[in-house]
């Protein structure tokens, strides 16, 4: 194969070019299924995908690579990512597939492998699977080919799960929410869960043709949801990705709050409850300082990750922790869900309205935060920018001025060819000066 497989949320590329061909995605799911297939017993995978075209041509040669190596496909076509951390675990089965690329354009695809306990797979787990696929699969017998069949209710079983997740003997009644699903995974699923729970509802990004997921829509691009919002006078607006696990809030005013302002609130609620375990909050690197000041004061931990949902889940599970998540919306909540749930997360804060009776606007706006900056440099193929003089002396210099007074933070992303550079600081016009010399020096070398 050359460079490795597996990035930092499962396999991701432009449909119909390495690693996203359909011959790819048979030979992986070929090696996926004699990983997990270790004896004679039935074995299971659940397979979802989310809206785009691709997703039949890769759904379909995964099937054949997990039933030439004797594993039984469950076929559940469109659903959120998180359904299929529950589905994997509900219906018993060794491993769960979900076809997706997250929030990125529709010529983009991915594939991200869930274990039986319905969390993403370890990189070890990946590994042994990159080892598979390098040393050639031994296919099962004629006799023990596996069958595929589609699962119909897998939506409405993840639609009954997501409505328990809301506080028993409430109701959603007297709410209008806006509720942007991307034309993604969720386009059913969102609004029936909130019409069930008694909320009016306002659907946009409901109409997927394959190729217009996250396209103007979506919490990557929450404008036209605000503007829903604020024309039809609704208490709440709900901004999915394209596979529904990360959410963008906006209050009744049209304002935008971001992962770090919704896990400020939960984790307060949580730790005031007596529910927070450890007291303490996982973010990554990218999350507002102005967070960290706030939960410090509320006598909360942040313990920092780096960037990834996987990464915020791992430092979780080995704490210990129930809620963890990024300032890009994923939002981690372990008592519910083995991985970032949009819907859920959602609901979470549509309850804390429903309890204490206060609008959107002041229960998303909760901490102050730290003038912040995020620019990416698109650099081609073969360059290796962070590795240069010329960017390393510009962090150097960008980080002496900052000083106690902000952050910096400079990485290759591992999804895209991007750059990210992201730095934050007390006074704003700090922040400007550091990041024209960064963003420069990135271009230059890019």
């Amino acid at each position: 194969m050359g460079k490795r497989l597996f990035g930092t949320d499962g396999v991701r590329g432009q449909a119909n070019s390495w690693p996203m061909t359909a011959d790819m995605a048979l030979r992986l799911g070929a090696a996926a299924g004699r990983y997990f297939r270790t004896d004679k017993h039935e074995h299971r995978v659940v397979i979802g995908k989310d809206t785009r075209r691709s997703g039949y041509m890769l759904e379909y040669a995964l099937t054949a690579g997990f039933t030439s190596t004797g594993m039984d496909v469950f076929l559940l076509g469109p659903v959120p990512t998180p359904a299929i951390g529950y589905l994997t675990h509900s219906l018993r089965a060794d491993v769960g597939v979900m076809i997706s690329a997250s929030h990125n354009p529709a010529d983009d695809n991915g594939i991200k492998l869930f274990g039986p306990d319905g969390f993403k797979l370890s990189d070890e787990a990946e590994s042994a699977i990159e080892g598979l696929l390098e040393e050639g699969v031994s296919l099962s017998a004629p006799g023990n080919i596996g069958r595929a069949r589609r699962v119909e209710d897998a939506r409405g079983r993840y639609v009954e799960y997501a409505k328990t997740t809301f506080p028993r003997r409430r109701r959603l009644g007297g709410l209008r929410v806006v509720v942007d699903c991307a034309n993604g995974a969720a386009y059913r699923t969102a609004p029936e869960v909130l019409w069930e729970l008694g909320a009016e509802v306002i659907a946009l990004g409901v109409e997927p043709d394959g190729y217009n997921i996250n396209l103007g829509c979506g919490s990557t691009r929450p404008e036209a949801a605000a503007r829903r919002v604020l024309e039809t006078r609704a208490d709440l607006g709900i901004c999915l990705d394209g596979d529904a696990d990360r959410v963008v809030l906006i209050d009744e005013q049209g304002r935008v709050a971001d992962g770090d302002q919704f896990m400020a609130l939960i984790a307060t609620r949580w730790a005031r409850e007596g529910r927070l375990a450890g007291d303490t909050l996982v973010a990554t690197v990218m999350s507002n300082l102005g967070l960290e000041r706030h939960l410090a004061a509320q006598g909360i931990a942040l313990k920092r990750t780096p960037v990834g949902d996987r990464q915020v889940v791992e430092a979780m599970r080995a704490g210990g922790h129930n809620l963890g998540g990024e300032q890009s919306g994923h939002i981690v909540m372990t008592d519910y869900a083995t991985t970032g749930d949009g819907l859920i997360g959602a609901l979470q804060f549509l309850a804390a309205m429903v309890e204490t009776g206060q609008a959107a606007s002041e229960l998303a706006q909760v901490f102050e935060p730290v003038p912040q900056r995020l620019v990416n440099v698109r650099f081609a193929e073969g360059k290796t920018p962070l590795k240069t003089d010329i960017v390393q002396s510009a962090v150097a210099e960008a980080e002496a001025e900052l000083g106690g007074d902000g952050r910096l933070l400079i990485r290759e992303s591992g999804t895209e060819p991007l750059i990210r550079v992201m730095a934050e600081a007390v006074d704003a016009r700090v922040l400007d000066r550091v990041m024209t010399r960064l963003v420069g020096a990135v271009e230059e070398a890019s």
